[in-house]
């Protein structure tokens, strides 16, 4: 199959987009009565950012948001999934609209659709407000209860230009990594207040999806970062490993979101040190709204084991569990050191397709950091093609499985800030100029455009807004 060649036999009307957030390319952290994130907290914090690096400008999306719409229609993608950043709405995450900041997203909206790109929108990639921060964050019952309230605002001013809604993304990455490990925001290391983070943080995506209907919002969804989990051995302790791995990082999240109760392995665990009164009668129907679809986040697989390993590349997951996640010899990693398995994408997939049912899943994040060659000629990204080659042909799989797939959001869109490790890792098949902000679309968004366009041929040049294409 050469480069430019789409992969066939997808559905029809199957979705190609690209996917990014709002703190890691919007910028523009103090215009238009916008309020404080924990991010803009958490990035200025010395050493808790790669470089010292923050968000203050990212990308500058936000001004340049009518060049990105026209790029996204040059590419020919079918949607481009954003995220609304909570605190320009409500600069302290309570009380009415600051319209300015929905004017803003009423113009992206715009611009999207008339470049022909359908808006997806994130209601929380984890730009929490600094306020509600500072009033318990989302240990705290009442920020799942603020959250319902945002929803409604935004639901109301966009439900009749955006169809697809995604309520929170990947939950447990913002409590275990924000409130737990703390090298996320808010920086936090608490293990029981990750706990009622994850868990008010499903209640809000509950509140938010029963808010969306209101509104008339037509399809709603959540965004869940999901991994197979595989044991290094077949030693009865890293298959024991795996099936906790999974109850608390995978189950956790998947079974209330579907109407059953959290993993009981994972609550008795938990129950003889850690508080858990934040579970409270009605909560689990809260968070059991019915959903139109279910966004899977796929990076990597997680070779666990329960054996403490001697590598130092060899991390302990989130949470304390005595559990390790290992690279298996003989597989390639990106720049950020994760495994690139694509079958571990098909294996998701079936899975959830298998035990849960969803009615339709969209894989709503996955991608890769590579080093960029950055020449005369263009930016050469030949490992992150064959990255998201092995992918798309590991969904084609899935959905020969049966499994319901209607859509790709490969993440990212652009190079932006990448959380802690700043500026120093790029996902984009669209290379950022951190200095001039200058977009080139490198090899992989040319790929990416033949598999939207679904067209054999070379695509014609790519400029952006003064790379070299």
């Amino acid at each position: 199959m050469t480069r430019d060649a789409p992969v066939p036999g997808f559905p029809e009307g199957f979705v190609w987009g690209l996917a990014t957030s709002a703190y890691q390319v919007e910028g523009a952290v103090h215009e238009d009565g916008r309020g404080a994130s924990i991010w803009d907290t958490f990035s200025h914090t010395p050493g808790a950012i790669r470089g010292g690096d923050t968000g203050d400008r990212a990308c500058d999306q936000y001004h340049r948001f009518e060049e990105d719409a026209a790029l996204l229609g040059e590419l020919g993608v079918g949607a481009y999934r954003l995220s609304v950043a909570w605190p320009r709405i409500q600069p302290t995450g309570r009380g009415p609209a600051n319209q300015r900041g929905l004017d803003h997203y009423r113009r992206v909206v715009d611009a999207l659709r008339r470049h022909g790109v359908r808006p997806i929108l994130t209601l929380f990639h984890w730009d929490l407000p600094q306020a509600l921060q500072d009033e318990g964050g989302w240990p705290s019952r009442d920020t799942a209860e603020r959250f319902a309230e945002y929803a409604a605002i935004v639901g109301e001013a966009l439900a009749g230009e955006v169809v697809q809604w995604i309520t929170v993304n990947e939950p447990m990455v913002a409590a275990w990594l924000g409130y737990g490990r703390g090298i996320h925001a808010p920086g936090e290391r608490d293990t029981g207040r990750a706990l009622a983070a994850a868990h008010h943080q499903l209640l809000a995506h509950g509140g938010a999806v029963a808010a969306l209907r209101a509104a008339g919002a037509a399809e709603i969804g959540i965004a869940l970062n999901l991994y197979p989990f595989r044991p290094a051995s077949d030693d009865p302790a890293d298959v024991d490993a795996a099936e906790v791995a999974d109850a608390h990082m995978n189950r956790f999240f998947l079974d209330p979101v579907f109407g059953r109760p959290y993993p009981a392995r994972i609550l008795d665990h938990y129950a003889a040190t850690e508080d858990l009164s934040f579970l409270r009668d009605g909560d689990l129907t809260t968070i059991a709204q019915p959903i139109d679809f279910l966004g899977v986040n796929y990076y990597t697989v997680q070779t666990v084991t329960g054996t403490l390993p001697a590598e130092p590349r060899d991390t302990e997951l989130p949470a304390a569990l005595g559990i390790w996640s290992i690279t298996p010899p003989d597989v390639e990693v990106t720049s950020m050191g994760w495994p690139i398995q694509p079958d571990g994408l098909t294996e998701i997939l079936t899975r959830v397709h298998r035990e849960y049912g969803p009615d339709r899943i969209y894989v709503t994040e996955n991608g890769a950091a590579f080093d960029d060659e950055v020449a005369p000629d263009g930016v050469h990204d030949r490992d992150r093609v064959a990255y998201l080659q092995g992918h798309v042909a590991a969904i084609r799989v899935a959905i020969d499985a049966g499994a319901p797939v209607a859509g790709y959001l490969a993440w990212s869109f652009l190079d932006n800030f990448e959380w802690a490790e700043g500026y120093a890792r790029r996902f984009g098949v669209v290379h950022v100029d951190f200095e001039t902000l200058e977009r080139t679309p490198k090899d992989s968004a040319r790929w990416f455009a033949a598999q939207a366009r679904g067209s054999r041929r070379a695509d014609p040049p790519l400029t952006g807004s003064g790379g070299t294409g």
